[in-house]
């Protein structure tokens, strides 16, 4: 209860004018009172659950969904997310639509929010094409809602663009600040985020980019270790060094992964393809050269193969601060003689953090209807304290 009462007066006294009605992009277009907003949201609406409050803000409405690459994880969070606040979820199954015939963005976007409210779209596997889609749907929702066809119009929430991975990074803050005992604490600690072998090819570069812009906010040392050659976008980079300096944080970069993982407070190790090799697949998309895509994966795994020493070791988590440095991963992580005979992480590492990890996923449903909260409600707080008065039970009691 007190807890509550504390998030919700923060809240009250955050700026969120911006965020009502708005869609949720990358988390460098929210500025720091916005990403405290989501974060202290997200706890608050948990914090309701946890107490068999029902969160339920909406009577009725849709939730659509637009996943034009795989998920578990961040598809059934952001069912979740809609389900908690009373929406109804349906996914666009692109393959089963109009699309394929020509249906234009425009008409495609209207056609499916005639009663939404909140559309969530994960679009990341070509450089430049998944920011630029979602922004093609935004625009429609918003011509459609001012020439009168459409009555309200549903905010977007981005779960995942070439760039950025907004609700995991926020989600993966959310866990560290509740690890640490609060964002004041973050200062001065360090986090790598390391890339690690997979035999797998083209794993987005946005998992990455999100956790060096995002943390270097919060006063971290961040550290982004590769091999040469693995680069990240230069534009995100630069995001991240200006975090930094304004913060009172660092952001350094290494080749040597034993350098990055040395007094270490957090581990962030994940595989990604590098830029240069994801501009270059684009390029080939664009002209429709799949024999051209399939031998530039035959490369990379090739390329991949020469750093299978890039791994989350035991001996390599032995370098963090006294050995015991928080591990994390979007999941789902490659395992060494697990999911792969040679992978991103020892299955002795990943086991003994399983439960970390799980807590870590936890936070994503929550922060995904802390976006959805946000966009459709002016006075957050205010709503809040009238799901706390109502009292409604989310799961009947047994007496």
């Amino acid at each position: 209860m007190a807890k509550f009462n504390d998030l919700v007066a923060n809240i009250k006294n955050l700026d969120t004018n911006k965020m009502y009605n708005n869609d949720f992009l990358q988390t460098w277009k929210k500025n720091d009172a916005e990403i405290s907003a989501t974060l202290k949201t997200a706890d608050a609406l948990r914090d309701l659950r946890e107490r068999n409050i029902s969160t339920k803000v909406f009577d009725s409405g849709l939730g659509i969904s637009i996943f034009r690459d795989n998920s578990t994880r961040t598809r059934f969070s952001f069912s979740s997310a809609c389900n908690m606040l009373g929406l109804e979820i349906q996914d666009l199954d692109e393959s089963k639509s109009q699309i394929a015939h020509g249906e234009t963005v425009r008409e495609t976007a209207t056609m499916i929010s005639f009663m939404a409210d909140a559309i969530g779209i994960r679009d990341d596997m070509y450089i430049g094409k998944g920011t630029d889609y979602m922004h093609q749907v935004i625009d429609a929702v918003k011509g459609s809602n001012e020439d009168g066809i459409l009555e309200q119009r549903p905010n977007l929430v981005d779960l995942q663009d070439d760039e950025d991975h907004p609700t995991q990074a926020l989600a993966d803050l959310d866990h560290i600040i509740h690890k640490y005992g609060g964002v004041e604490n973050l200062k001065g600690k360090k986090i790598v985020m390391s890339w690690a072998y997979s035999p797998s090819y083209g794993k987005p570069l946005s998992v990455a980019q999100s956790i060096i812009a995002l943390m270097t906010r919060f006063g971290m040392d961040v550290v982004l270790a590769h091999p040469e050659g693995y680069e990240v976008m230069p534009e995100i980079e630069d995001i991240a060094k200006k975090n930094a300096e304004k913060s009172g944080g660092k952001f350094t970069k290494t080749n040597d992964m034993k350098e990055a993982f040395n007094d270490a407070d957090v581990i962030y190790c994940k595989s990604w393809a590098p830029f240069k090799a994801m501009q270059k697949r684009t390029d080939l998309y664009g002209k429709g050269d799949f024999d051209g895509i399939d031998k530039l994966e035959q490369e990379l795994l090739q390329e991949n193969s020469q750093h299978q020493d890039w791994s989350c070791t035991e001996d390599m988590m032995k370098l963090t601060k006294n050995g015991k440095a928080l591990y994390m991963h979007p999941l789902p992580a490659d395992i060494t003689g697990v999911s792969a005979e040679k992978g991103e992480v020892d299955a002795s590492v990943f086991d003994r953090y399983r439960d970390e990890l799980y807590k870590q996923a936890s936070y994503k449903p929550y922060v995904i209807a802390a976006m959805i909260f946000l966009s459709k409600f002016k006075n957050p707080a205010t709503v809040l304290k009238q799901l706390e008065a109502r009292g409604q039970e989310r799961k009947l009691s047994e007496e």
